[in-house]
């Protein structure tokens, strides 16, 4: 791979981790996305970072869970949902207008519908080892 492209993929990785701590955040802003492209890109460009990432305590065991199985952690969903939630309802006190307190509702609706259809972990696992 030339230089330049995994110079390119190296920055990246740094802007997705960027992006994903900021996400930490922000509820519209999705975390776990953005670690998982960090990862792919890192995989091709650095294998440092990319190991970074995968041994992070944090970080690692979602990459992992991913890599091999598609799913998410169902502690790592409730937590993200929970999140969602919170700050949600923080906006919505916050802010006087209607038609702005439905819009935080209808955009945060859909991160929570996505989280709730990625597999948990366990049930993988479970489907798994009963075939």
């Amino acid at each position: 791979m030339k230089t330049t492209l995994k110079q390119l993929l190296t920055l990246l990785g740094i802007g997705f981790i960027g992006l994903a701590f900021v996400g930490i955040f922000l509820p519209l802003l999705p975390t776990v996305p953005f670690v998982l492209l960090a990862a792919a890109c890192f995989a091709k460009s650095s294998p440092r970072f990319h190991q970074w990432l995968i041994k992070n305590r944090h970080f690692g065991p979602l990459i992992q869970h991913w890599q091999n199985n598609r799913s998410m952690p169902r502690k790592a969903k409730v937590m993200a949902i929970a999140s969602i939630i919170c700050s949600a309802a923080i906006s919505i006190y916050l802010v006087n207008i209607v038609i702005i307190k439905l819009a935080i509702v209808g955009l945060l609706l859909i991160p929570i519908f996505i989280i709730l259809r990625i597999p948990s972990s366990a049930a993988v696992a479970h489907a798994t080892t009963n075939n």
